[in-house]
């Protein structure tokens, strides 16, 4: 009731504030007039009473100020200090600008960059416990994370102790059959208990049942939920309908949840019961595991489980399994393992741009604070108390805040969408957690988090530097220098962590950019130049005999060469610079058998494929057209492959075989340079290649070598296609340049090092900008010392000489500090470098020079205009 009372209280005096302040004056007046009558009646003259008693109540401002905050006015103050600090900044515009542009784009950086990382980091996945979720692989001769063999996942499956559940999937896509013809669409296949294990239902429909994975179950589907939304338009009926997919009919029996994706099978339209692969070879690894770990087991437990059951296969199928082992990671690693270094490397870029903003903006405020010591030296000396002082730095600070953050944070929406879409389409589509990217909670409380860590620097930095005795100093003549000495000191240290900060950002930008140009002088083992990629699926009814195959290519091939421009087409059964994926044994003919376990790649190829390719042939020769299945088998293999298992002796020549294949040879009749089958910045791998006339696949890419812009080759191919059999979908054109490019690793590189050396940037502007301020503050608060030393025969060499020698200990110590800092800070960056050290001497000194030459320039023009000022006018304006 009290509370209520005084708060009443307080409201009837704020509504009634003009009647309020003249009893408040009346009584003032009151009170003094009976102090100066009781004086005169002590025997004071008139004049004496009346200065003692005005001694006696102090300043009359103060007085009225303390009563109006006691009496409930702090909002009337409030609003002043407000009006006066837009006044402020109308009367400052350059300042004002400066500063809300410098916060606006560091919080512009911070806040879209942290949306990355929440998308990808922080937001929870759409399953049951993610935690408890794990991705299971064969670590192999070529790698620890290849995929699993279907027998072997059947034992992993039951022997081991610690899963809950354990399922597999393969992400291959389909052909989808529709009334305008045949589509690639993409898809995955998964086990029964797959959704169990990841803890999803259908919000339509029902799951797979026990069991429905097996080659004798009927065809059914599961659809996506933008599938069922896209080309079915959310049919209430599509449960129970028939959808052909590589021309079998399936069945849809549900619809999973709007917020259901699973990266590594992303973009998936259908999700069918139909695994593909060989369910009796354990060489041939083609199916990834997915489990769930027990209630009460740790990851670690999981982990050596699995191994032990590895371990006990690699003993009981010695020939097959001898130096292979279990590898399991958590889900979340699978999903945002290759991305994470860039989105941690950007977060820390922007958020040391933030802090060299706010270092900035810090540098500016103590500046004006300093320039304004006389006005906040009057207006105390009127009756402003510390506090309200302070509450108007504070006001400010809040309103650059403010305005700035506003702006930051609404221009971070557009740089979110901007950043969006410079990610390839292929590996957007596998990153799904970036889809509707956006505000949210978490991403509101950073930005409001930010913005208060800045408004509280802003307040308090100009504030704590204005000490009060000194303020009341300042009326008199003289305080100027000390005050000023003082903040060159301070202004100093401010431009010492900017100029170090820059360092750190731009010797991580240089290390980034270095790396990527090394990972474009990778060699592909081939010439990409003018070579046009299209990969198609044909229906496997028709298709399903080897010799349709052949003739179905040698179609395609004499019908794109007469194309005007095609100087010669490649098939192969996989692009270059994709997954490593298909894999295989082989044993040399004639030597000994050992356990050694060889497990390499292999691809299938036509006789023009390193001739459309232009790769080197090392020795012996290329396949000809009429090498078929009548003919002997024939093999080439990579230098890779010749330098591992045929070191100092000539393979040509010699016979090698599958290792499933037991009754057919084939006999090594070329050697060719390492053509990057996997990423660009993978190791050189061992792989063979076979003729595909020998093994005729159904599905194979087109690689074309034209003299035309092979863009404007693809609609001819793709129409070519279609016009031999319309039920073939074909799908992925574009030209190898852009293959390489837009390759996920050369995507990853060129992204982290255009961020970096963005963030780099704008940390050098800035810092160049913090130098020049504090060389030309400091040389306004010498203006007199100049002008005495230039009066006394100072030459003005000797003012370059002493304005450069200050901003170069700065630059000094700042570059030195950020080399130093960076030997460590930049160890996180080894997973994003290739071919270069995160200590390369080179980048450094590089850096180290740039920097000292940007900021020698700035200090330049404060120090120009020092020696070209004339001694008397310098002395005149003391």
């Amino acid at each position: 009731m009290q509370i209520l009372a005084r708060f009443f209280s307080k409201l009837r005096i704020f509504v009634g504030g003009e009647r309020f302040r003249r009893d408040l004056e009346e009584e003032m007046a009151f009170h003094r007039e009976h102090t100066e009558q009781a004086l005169i009646a002590d025997g004071m003259s008139p004049e004496e009473a009346r200065y003692a008693a005005k001694r006696q109540f102090g300043n009359d401002s103060h007085l009225k100020e303390q009563t109006h905050e006691l009496a409930g006015f702090w909002f009337e103050s409030t609003l002043q200090d407000i009006s006066f600090t837009f006044r402020q900044l109308q009367k400052n515009p350059a300042f004002a600008g400066t500063a809300i542009l410098i916060l606006a784009l560091g919080i512009c950086a911070s806040v879209s960059i942290f949306a990355f990382v929440d998308a990808a980091m922080i937001k929870p996945l759409p399953y049951k416990e993610p935690a408890k979720l794990v991705g299971l692989y064969e670590s192999i001769p070529l790698g620890p994370r290849y995929h699993l063999s279907f027998p072997d996942y059947e034992d992993w499956k039951k022997l081991n102790k610690v899963f809950s559940s354990l399922d597999i999937y393969e992400n291959e896509g389909f052909m989808l059959s529709t009334p305008v013809g045949t589509q690639r669409a993409d898809g995955a296949r998964v086990s029964d208990g797959f959704f169990r294990t990841l803890g999803v239902a259908p919000v339509l429909g029902r799951d797979f049942r026990p069991g429905e994975d097996q080659p004798s179950a009927a065809g059914v589907v599961l659809l996506s939920y933008s599938a069922w939304q896209t080309r079915y338009g959310r049919r209430d009926d599509i449960l129970g309908q028939t959808i052909t997919l590589d021309g079998t009919p399936h069945t849809v029996i549900g619809v999973l949840p709007a917020d259901f994706h699973f990266a590594p099978a992303e973009p998936a339209e259908f999700w069918t019961n139909s695994l593909f692969g060989n369910r009796s070879c354990r060489g041939c690894h083609a199916l990834y595991g997915i489990a769930r770990i027990k209630d009460g087991l740790s990851y670690e437990a999981a982990y050596a489980d699995i191994k032990a059951v590895a371990q006990q296969l690699a003993l009981q199928y010695p020939d097959t399994n001898r130096l292979q082992a279990a590898f399991m990671l958590p889900l979340t690693e699978i999903i945002v393992g290759d991305i994470r270094p860039v989105l941690v490397v950007s977060l820390c870029g922007a958020g040391l741009l933030l802090l060299i903003a706010c270092v900035n903006i810090s540098s500016l405020l103590l500046v004006r604070s300093e320039s304004r010591r006389r006005e906040i030296a009057v207006r105390g000396a009127l009756g402003a108390s510390p506090t309200r002082l302070v509450r108007q730095f504070i006001t400010e600070g809040l309103a650059l805040v403010s305005i700035g953050g506003v702006l930051g944070v609404g221009s971070a929406r557009a740089a979110m969408l901007l950043l969006v879409r410079l990610v390839p389409k292929d590996m957007l589509a596998s990153m799904p957690f970036l889809h509707g990217l956006g505000f949210n909670v978490r991403i509101v409380a950073f930005s409001i988090f930010v913005s208060g860590i800045a408004a509280t620097l802003f307040s308090l930095a100009p504030a704590l530097r204005l000490r009060w005795p000194e303020v009341r100093a300042d009326l008199a003549e003289g305080s100027r220098s000390s005050s000023g000495t003082g903040w060159r000191r301070l202004g100093a240290n401010l431009v010492i962590v900017e100029l170090a900060t820059a360092t750190l950002l731009l010797v991580g930008a240089g290390l980034l950019a270095k790396s990527f140009y090394r990972l474009l002088q990778v060699d592909p083992g081939m010439n990409p130049d003018h070579l046009a990629t299209l990969s198609l699926t044909t229906p496997y009814r028709i298709y399903s005999k080897p010799e349709k195959r052949v003739v179905l290519e040698r179609e395609l091939v004499s019908q794109i060469s007469n194309l005007p421009g095609v100087k010669s087409v490649g098939i192969s059964n996989r692009l270059p610079l994709g997954d490593a994926d298909g894999t295989t044994e082989f044993v040399v003919v004639g030597r000994p058998k050992t356990n050694e376990h060889n497990e390499v790649t292999v691809r299938t190829v036509n006789a023009a494929y390193f001739s459309t390719l232009q790769t080197p042939l090392v020795s012996g020769r290329y396949f000809t057209e009429e090498e078929d299945s009548s003919k002997p088998g024939v093999v080439i293999i990579n230098q890779a492959l010749a330098r591992r298992y045929f070191p100092n002796e000539d393979p040509v020549g010699k016979q090698m075989r599958f290792n499933f294949d037991a009754a057919k040879s084939m006999e090594i009749v070329g050697i060719v340079e390492e053509v990057k089958e996997g990423q660009l910045d993978m190791p050189p791998r061992a792989a063979f290649y076979v003729p595909f006339n020998q093994n005729p696949m159904p599905f194979f890419s087109l690689i074309v070598r034209t003299s035309q812009p092979p863009q404007s080759l693809l609609l001819q191919m793709d129409k070519i296609i279609h016009q031999i059999d319309p039920g073939i979908a074909s799908f992925g054109g574009m030209s190898m340049d852009d293959r390489i490019h837009n390759s996920p690793s050369a995507y990853l590189h060129r992204s982290s090092a255009w961020l970096v050396g963005g963030f780099a940037v704008l940390a050098l502007l800035l810092g160049v900008v913090g130098l020049y301020g504090v060389i030309a503050y400091s040389v306004s608060q010498r203006t007199r010392e100049i002008g005495v030393r230039m009066a006394l025969g100072a030459q003005r060499s000797s003012v370059y000489r002493l304005i450069l020698a200050e901003s170069g200990r700065l630059i000094a110590w700042g570059i030195g500090a950020g080399l130093l800092c960076s030997l460590v800070a930049t160890a996180p960056l080894r997973k994003l470098l290739f071919g270069v050290r995160p200590w390369d001497i080179t980048t450094l000194v590089t850096v180290a020079f740039l920097l000292a030459v940007a900021t020698l320039l700035a200090s330049y023009i404060p120090a120009r205009r020092a020696a070209a000022a004339n001694p008397m006018d310098a002395l005149r304006t003391e």
